[in-house]
């Protein structure tokens, strides 16, 4: 079958992060046996932090971006549009994206009949295939950020998500949590497809030769509460002196991480990394004593079960629908209350003095993965949903 992926978060070539997890999916339907090819929804305008900064090679790479790429074999197109500014306009951008789209799937269309169209997020790409209105079946991956964010944020929003969600033959959720929001606004057809990662070697000394890490990968915006694993290290800095806590990401919330560690005293024990190649953040995750990502409105956490896969025990939220899910599957995360950092702490401190019951967690963590989240999984469930929304 020949399926092209419309996606908005995709790695670009000033920013290879963006949206990696897409890019694996897609290679792993190829490796399932999709043809698949890959249209971008790019909007060619410089970021806000970018201009902010007068970081002139910043604020040009969206215009330096190429019109097409070869990533690992999938060949990708990068259309590019103009929409006006997030947040008030975001629920627009399909419609100012579609338009450019129908013409890419057009021309695409003539060297690659394709038999269906796998959007990415609800907002823009699915309502932008909606408008574009190929004749063949389109499906929709929700993963959190269209059915908890933007249909939550406006009327406006909610319609837009709701329209795609609807006309989608089939919707993917990250988890059930989130497949449960999509059959409220409207999907006639959902089933969960969890994305994965690799699995590592096993490292038989995994853990025995750094001091201990806590490590949190992820975007850093307020929602990930990076502050509660800064406040509970200050907690346990008596008792674990050497404890320090790696934050690999870029965002927002960057300067006020840092503001509070100094507010507490901890700026020597905590670090901002910024942001990491894929490798490079999995591999700082995997070297973790504890991978901590206490966050909310976490509709699934590729993150965790990155992490995990290395052997990683990790901490995440009770309530969440990502990390109850992965609970769910097996052992190996550990769920505290959202905005405990009293907990939180006490749940580092208990893996901290118990490295027998922490190397348990840990196996726990690998088998956990290894039973339901790789890549390979993830290519499989995707292709059988492919052929059912093609039936």
């Amino acid at each position: 079958m020949k399926v092209v992926v419309v996606a908005e978060y995709y790695p670009r070539a000033a920013d290879p992060v963006l949206g990696v997890w897409a890019h694996r999916q897609a290679l792993a339907a190829r490796d399932a046996g999709a043809d698949v090819r890959v249209v971008v929804l790019h909007r060619p305008i410089p970021s806000r932090a970018a201009l902010a900064a007068r970081d002139r090679a910043g604020a040009s790479a969206p215009l330096r971006q190429p019109a097409r790429a070869g990533l690992d074999g999938i060949d990708v197109r990068y259309v590019r549009y103009l929409s006006p500014p997030r947040p008030r306009w975001y629920p627009t951008w399909g419609a100012w994206a579609a338009g450019p789209l129908a013409l890419a799937l057009r021309r695409l269309r003539r060297d690659f009949p394709f038999d269906l169209v796998h959007a990415h997020y609800a907002l823009p790409a699915g309502d932008a295939v909606r408008r574009a209105a190929p004749e063949v079946p389109l499906v929709v991956s929700a993963h959190g950020g269209d059915v908890l964010g933007v249909a939550r944020a406006s009327q406006r929003g909610r319609r837009t998500v709701a329209r795609a969600l609807a006309h989608a033959r089939l919707v993917l959720a990250n988890s059930a949590g989130t497949a449960e929001r999509c059959a409220e606004l409207g999907a006639r057809d959902v089933r969960v497809v969890h994305l994965g990662t690799d699995l590592p070697a096993p490292r038989a000394d995994r853990g025995r030769h750094h001091p201990p890490k806590l490590v949190t990968v992820g975007h850093l915006v307020a929602r990930k509460r990076h502050a509660d694993v800064v406040r509970a290290a200050a907690l346990l800095r008596e008792r674990h002196p050497g404890l320090r806590y790696v934050v690999v990401g870029d965002g927002p919330e960057r300067g006020a991480i840092g503001a509070l560690a100094g507010e507490l005293g901890m700026s020597e024990r905590v670090e901002l990394r910024g942001q990491l190649v894929p490798e490079a953040a999995r591999e700082q995750a995997r070297a973790a004593s504890a991978f901590v990502m206490p966050s909310v409105d976490e509709a699934f956490g590729v993150a965790y079960v990155e992490a995990m896969a290395g052997g990683v025990p990790a901490i995440g939220s009770r309530g969440e629908a990502g990390p109850e899910e992965i609970a769910a599957a097996g052992g190996g995360i550990r769920l505290v209350g959202p905005g405990d950092v009293e907990e939180l702490a006490a749940e580092v401190d208990r893996l901290l003095t118990d490295p027998e019951w922490a190397r348990e967690l840990g196996a726990a963590a690998r088998a956990t993965v290894e039973a339901a989240f790789t890549w390979e999984g993830c290519g499989r469930d995707t292709v059988a949903a492919y052929e059912a929304a093609l039936a």
